[in-house]
């Protein structure tokens, strides 16, 4: 397996444990598959607090396996207060007195990031739980790239959590200034949640660019075994394998959310692209219960869309959005 530094300090491998899906097996299930991951030479598992039962799974399965692996989980939480009780949870979970990586989970807006920095917010926690030695290191997630690029220059954490895959380069810029600082980055949603089906090739195809680790999620041996493999054998995209991938990802390019969020505000109140995310967990991850409970907790849904068309007039992509609700609808509906 090869490995990246993470910052100057601890060397991860460039292959990853995605935490989500874990929350589909067993507790005894998940101990079998860190153990296969850790005979792999996977040693960097990505976890969060929102992942339902993963964060309780993945620190059983630790206990079982034993040490070996750099532990990174994610808070929600945007003040002080907040921070602390969840940071005091993913502690408890995951059976640990210090975790390696705790990052500040999908800042999505200029207000959360405004009130984790301000005195009072989870930041102003974080560094109190740094000094206390219950963090070694703090890290930042997003799915918008100006907020990512904020983070960057800020210079106040080691890593930056961001998508990217053959569907989404929006981050390519961001992945260049953070290698340039010396800052870590992590990729999520490497196979575009689940709508990529060669995995080998779109781990390989994010490897070639200057990326610190990719974290696909595991839910079986073969995931596990194939994805290491990638860490394993390092090898670039052939021309033929590339244009393979993306004759793939162009056949997505008419029906996929990217999040980029231009739909927005819709008069309903209803957050677009958070309904598509769910509608991705809940089709492609077959993660249908833990999708359903988040998407109702919303407080406008798919089925509240009256159809008026704005979205579609403001997307760049001409997504079909108000297609694309109804089949949301026809998954989640509770009348269905």
């Amino acid at each position: 397996m090869e490995f990246n530094k993470l910052g100057n300090t601890l060397d991860i491998s460039i292959i990853g444990f995605g935490g989500i899906p874990i929350q589909r097996v067993s507790y005894q299930e998940a101990a079998e598959l860190l153990q296969i991951a850790k005979d792999q030479g996977l040693n960097f598992i990505d976890t969060a607090r929102g992942y339902a039962s993963s964060e309780e799974k993945i620190g059983y399965a630790l206990e079982q396996v034993g040490g070996g692996f750099i532990i990174a989980s994610k808070s929600m939480a945007r003040d002080a207060h907040g921070f602390k009780k969840e940071l005091n949870q993913s502690l408890s979970n995951l059976r640990t007195e210090s975790i390696d990586l705790y990052q500040f989970h999908n800042v999505s807006t200029d207000d959360a990031y405004q009130q984790i920095m301000e005195a009072g917010g989870a930041y102003e926690a974080a560094i109190e739980a740094q000094n206390a030695g219950l963090i070694k290191h703090l890290g930042f997630t997003s799915h918008k790239p100006h907020l990512a690029k904020k983070a960057v220059e800020s210079g106040k954490f080691i890593s930056i959590q961001i998508p990217f895959n053959a569907v989404e380069d929006q981050f390519l810029e961001v992945i260049r200034m953070a290698a340039d600082r010396n800052i870590a980055t992590i990729i999520m949603k490497p196979l575009a949640g689940g709508a990529i089906s060669t995995a080998d090739l779109a781990l390989r195809y994010i490897l070639q660019f200057n990326v610190t680790t990719v974290i696909p999620g595991m839910q079986n041996a073969s995931e596990v075994t194939e994805n290491a493999n990638v860490g394993n054998n390092v090898k670039p995209l052939t021309a033929v394998e590339q244009e393979k991938l993306f004759e793939q990802a162009k056949l997505l390019g008419d029906r996929f959310c990217r999040r980029c969020e231009y739909c927005l505000p819709c008069p309903q109140g209803i957050k677009i692209p958070t309904m598509f995310i769910f509608d991705g967990y809940y089709s492609r991850y077959n993660l249908q219960e833990w999708a359903r409970e988040r998407y109702w907790t919303q407080p406008a849904t798919a089925v509240d869309c009256q159809d008026c068309g704005l979205c579609e007039t403001r997307c760049p992509y001409q997504l079909p959005i108000r297609q694309m609700l109804k089949e949301v609808v026809e998954h989640f509906d509770q009348s269905n």
